[in-house]
């Protein structure tokens, strides 16, 4: 005969800050704990494609930066190959994190430009950077991502973006370029709130 057992009950959610930028990037924060920072290099210098540079801000609710983000970004190279699933250009990792200024709280990371990437049943999705974000006050992980104005036509085919039903929706994951960069504002909540996936 089973013996009944006495589980324990679940415990309370926990978010991950107050104090996420020690732990994850503590040079950011000041401390000189590692001889290189973990996630500062999505694409070295031998990396392959158009270098371009991502910058934006996290809003809350109300327009308020959130100034103790972190943001990890995955993406694969130029020609569209993410690492451990074929052969990258050299010198491409593929993943980084960053964490807005503390005064501003802008963010901004340098890559290269991702190129097309076959996804489920070989449909092709148009060029996109994954972002995953974690902060005080979210208890799981955001997922979101970011695609680029000046790939209109590969947008219009890809299979996510095609998901999401409303246009006005579908523009909260389109980085707009400005100059020699790309502006990408993400909205935790409120009228222009990102689409986050659960994943």
């Amino acid at each position: 005969m089973a013996q009944k057992l006495d589980y324990l009950k679940e415990t309370p959610s926990q978010t991950s800050g107050p104090y996420v930028h020690i732990g994850l990037a503590p040079g950011d924060a000041g401390f000189d704990i590692y001889r290189q920072e973990l996630g500062r290099d999505i694409a070295g210098a031998q990396a392959k494609g158009d270098r371009i540079s991502v910058r934006g801000k996290v809003l809350d609710g109300t327009g308020t930066p959130v100034k103790d983000v972190l943001i990890e970004a995955w993406q694969a190279d130029a020609a569209g190959t993410y690492p451990g699933c074929g052969e990258v250009a050299p010198d491409f990792r593929g993943w980084g994190r960053v964490i807005p200024d503390f005064e501003t709280g802008e963010w901004s990371f340098d890559t290269v430009k991702p190129g097309p990437v076959a996804g489920r049943s070989g449909i092709m999705m148009a060029p996109h950077i994954t972002l995953w974000l974690v902060a005080r006050g979210i208890n799981v992980g955001l997922t979101t991502r970011l695609y680029f104005a000046d790939e209109q036509a590969t947008n219009l085919n890809d299979p996510v973006l095609n998901l999401i039903e409303q246009d006005s929706r579908r523009k909260t994951l389109i980085a707009q370029k400005n100059g020699d960069s790309y502006r990408f504002d993400i909205h935790l909540q409120g009228d222009n709130e990102t689409v986050f996936f659960d994943v």
